[in-house]
């Protein structure tokens, strides 16, 4: 790893593209905060992608999608592709999110190929895994995180594994009831990631936490040692929250 601290947020399905154009707007204006290791990155709805980035483009602020699909093109109705996320100028692109699991039926398999073809398009891939809270209360998180972070990496070898990134967000700590992880144990959870994903692919990647992140609880969940950067929610959906979380983050560390 390479010592940087990942801080975004993703709109989910919010934001017109005004909105969203002027969320970017505001992250024009403010200054940055004076610690290079810090990157700075948002998700918006795919209808904002593009201008986003444009707006964006002259700046360190990495723009993304929240989800695609694995081939290049084809009869998939509805779905984008790695190719368009590239002709939008996307960075990033959000797989795996609890939401698409539970709601849109994704397997560990199908992740897998998603990330396989994001790196193909030189796309950093942000991979949720995460347990429920039944599966936290009979004791399966370990298993649990294994058989994600296994299944999304099963098609990436240990060179290309260095541009993925892995968002540990416990399912029963997102939402609008979601309850956060403690510091301890998040830092539990991380250090538990990291071992598994060297063992899966031989390297060792970023793991950001993501699960009721808030300018209360984020300082002190960015100063744990194996939490390598913050996935905030809706604590971030307006630029002045984003922008708080991320000097605290960053003066945490």
């Amino acid at each position: 790893m390479d010592g940087r601290f990942w801080v975004g947020t993703s709109w989910k399905m919010n934001k017109t593209l005004a909105e969203a154009e002027a969320f970017a707007d505001a992250l024009l204006r403010a200054p940055r905060p004076d610690d290079p290791s810090l990157v700075r990155f948002v998700i918006p709805p795919f209808t904002a992608v593009r201008e986003v980035k444009r707006r964006l483009a002259g700046s360190d602020v990495l723009v993304g999608a929240q989800t695609m699909h694995w081939d290049d093109s084809g009869a998939w109705t509805g779905e984008i592709s790695p190719v368009m996320l590239r002709d939008c100028g996307a960075d990033l692109v959000e797989l795996g999110h609890s939401e698409r699991r539970t709601h849109f039926g994704e397997t560990d398999e199908a992740i897998g190929r998603k990330v396989a073809a994001a790196l193909r398009h030189g796309l950093v891939p942000l991979v949720c895994i995460g347990e429920t809270a039944a599966e936290k209360d009979r004791g399966a998180t370990a298993s649990v995180l294994e058989r994600q972070v296994h299944g999304a990496l099963a098609g990436v070898d240990a060179l290309a594994a260095g541009t993925v990134l892995l968002a540990y967000e416990p399912v029963w700590a997102i939402g609008a009831g979601g309850v956060p992880a403690s510091p301890d144990y998040a830092q539990a959870q991380h250090a538990l990631i990291r071992r598994i994903a060297a063992e899966a692919c031989g390297a060792a990647l970023p793991v950001l936490y993501g699960g009721s992140v808030t300018l209360e609880n984020c300082a002190a969940l960015a100063a744990r040692p194996a939490i390598d950067g913050l996935f905030v929610g809706r604590a971030a959906w307006d630029a002045e929250g984003y922008l708080a979380i991320v000097d605290r983050a960053a003066a945490a560390r």
